[in-house]
């Protein structure tokens, strides 16, 4: 969302009642990062302030909705900002290796959003697939798909680099099985997020009718977007 705005997540990070991490890329740290004042126009500083902003709403919302729907789930999301050059605009949820959920944003992704509803909804998409448990659901799919294939070409009489060539294709075709229903639940999820946060799912999903709508490709990773449109409006509608 703004292309120079990490240096003013540092200035201003400590606004938010969460933790908002910028992640600086290899051979850089913060002490040798460039002053906001030399580096940040007006509007890049909005920016960072409405990150700032819906992160330390959204969050706590976030949270609550692990807690309440999950049991023995590690809920204390960390928000990072994943600065590295070039990377195009993205929002994706992973968790590390004490098993704490991530949620990092990419600055272009930042710079693109256009209002904080739309990072509100973001954030509460990425929330949702840790909530639904979507990374261990997909983990086991990938594993199921890699067992059926390579079981089928030991049994075709395949040597043993077709057995590896069949096990690596239906791991990613079992891990793609059901992406699209994953990204499904945590837009349906994420609304419900974005609206008890205070904020708009329906202005903040607006942002499915500027990207390249992905169609209905088999083996797709995402819907498209008009299907994921009217998952937000029907889920908005019911609350």
């Amino acid at each position: 969302m703004f292309t120079r705005a990490l240096a003013a997540l540092g200035l201003i990070a400590g606004l938010s009642a969460c933790e908002v991490v910028p992640v600086y890329p290899s051979g850089s740290s913060p002490a040798g990062a460039p002053s906001p004042s030399q580096t940040l126009s007006p509007g890049a500083r909005e920016n960072a302030r409405s990150f700032v902003r819906v992160v330390s709403t959204v969050e706590p919302v976030a949270e609550r909705e692990c807690r309440a729907r999950t049991q023995n789930v590690n809920c204390d999301f960390n928000i990072v900002v994943d600065d590295k050059p070039g990377e195009p605009a993205n929002a994706y949820q992973t968790v590390d290796r004490q098993g704490r959920p991530i949620i990092a944003f990419t600055l272009a992704l930042i710079d693109d959003a256009r209002n904080d509803d739309e990072l509100a909804f973001v954030m509460g998409h990425e929330a949702a697939h840790h909530i639904a448990g979507h990374i261990n659901r997909q983990q086991q799919n990938a594993v199921a798909g890699a067992v059926i294939f390579a079981g089928l070409a030991t049994l075709s009489g395949g040597d043993a680099s077709a057995v590896r060539s069949a096990q690596e294709l239906g791991a990613q075709v079992g891990a793609r099985s059901y992406s699209k229903e994953f990204e499904l639940e945590a837009d349906a999820l994420g609304t419900i997020i974005t609206k008890t946060a205070g904020y708009d799912p329906l202005r903040g999903a607006e942002f499915f009718t500027r990207i390249p709508d992905p169609g209905d490709k088999f083996l797709g990773t995402h819907p498209p977007n008009a299907s994921r449109l009217e998952t937000v409006r029907r889920t908005a509608a019911g609350l």
